[in-house]
């Protein structure tokens, strides 16, 4: 049997949602608290019958988590989870999919639309006080998106709402995915995984936004980069693993793509000694597609509704993993 709510207590664990806070205006009559650390976080694990996590998640914890009934990963990715340890403890576990679609779609837009009319370098010219006269070389000036054709690879949630939006840019879109059935008619075309290297060929902004699997990890290494446009922009809001880093940098100072928007690198923080940093045409956000102002309400309202499922004695729960 669930815990009633005064015998439950959820513990929110991360380094900056104010999880508990924003639960404190939901009045659901059920303890709560907050750790900030990992080793917080491992201190008090004991006392939780319910846990909302993601990066401070390790699964040595399960070992102490006595009472843990629930847990709710505070993104989409479930990575650093480990699913069939999890499921022998009897403990459910649900994700976040779905909480940052808006939020990501949105911050790929932006990275698109930086690249194409150049805000990084406007800005890096308001820093130097520098007014840049009228451009005469038809290379480098700024682009038009009307007309491109864009690739995105995982054509989900996230990538569903890229394609909407990029409808109203006049953009042609392209949905890849391992099982085309679930591609949805936000996209032009649909194609499975096998056919990356001639849909890389056709297009002019790949986007990842794919979730990090055996399949997905390092999907644009350098065969990929070869067989995209040199005028192409890579943009990845899927997991930095997707991408061969070595291979992106190579092909960014040889010219074998334009541009590329970055917000997930692998590992992160992104080290001081990376390349990356010092490429002109990059474009670098430190994983912040997802944050938003809404961003923690949009987990609560996962994890309420599922609290609430398993009070009625319901098995099946909302984003269940397990």
């Amino acid at each position: 049997m669930f815990p009633k709510r005064p015998d439950l207590k959820i513990q929110f664990s991360h380094i900056a949602y104010q999880f508990e806070k924003q639960f404190s205006l939901r009045n659901m009559g059920i303890d709560n608290y907050s750790t900030w650390s990992p080793e917080e976080t491992a201190e008090r694990i004991s006392e939780a019958d319910i846990i909302v996590a993601t990066g401070f998640w390790k699964n040595e914890l399960l070992e102490r988590a006595n009472r843990l009934k629930l847990i709710q990963v505070a993104g989409a990715g479930y990575d650093q989870f480990d699913v069939d340890a999890i499921k022998s403890k009897g403990i459910r576990m649900v994700n976040g999919r779905g909480v940052n679609a808006n939020a990501v779609a949105e911050h790929a837009m932006a990275l698109i639309l930086g690249i194409s009319r150049q805000t990084h370098l406007a800005r890096d010219a308001q820093q130097q006080k520098i007014w840049r006269g009228m451009n005469p070389d038809l290379g480098t000036r700024e682009e038009e998106l009307a007309g491109k054709n864009m690739l995105i690879i995982g054509a989900g949630q996230i990538g569903s709402k890229i394609a909407s939006i990029s409808r109203g840019f006049g953009i042609r879109t392209t949905g890849m995915r391992r099982n085309i059935s679930q591609i949805d008619n936000s996209f032009d075309f649909s194609f499975p995984v096998g056919n990356k290297l001639d849909q890389l060929a056709k297009a002019d902004i790949v986007v990842l936004c794919c979730p990090l699997t055996p399949e997905t990890k390092g999907i644009i290494d350098s065969e990929a980069f070869g067989a995209m446009k040199n005028s192409a922009y890579l943009i990845n809001v899927a997991r930095g693993a997707c991408v061969i880093e070595s291979d992106l940098i190579t092909a960014l100072k040889n010219g074998e793509i334009a541009a590329a928007g970055i917000d997930v690198t692998d590992p992160e923080p992104l080290p001081p000694s990376s390349e990356l940093w010092g490429i002109e045409n990059v474009i670098l956000t430190p994983h912040t597609g997802g944050e938003t102002r809404l961003y923690e309400d949009n987990v609560l309202d996962i994890l309420i509704e599922n609290i609430q499922r398993l009070e009625r004695g319901e098995t099946d729960l909302l984003n269940q993993i397990v």
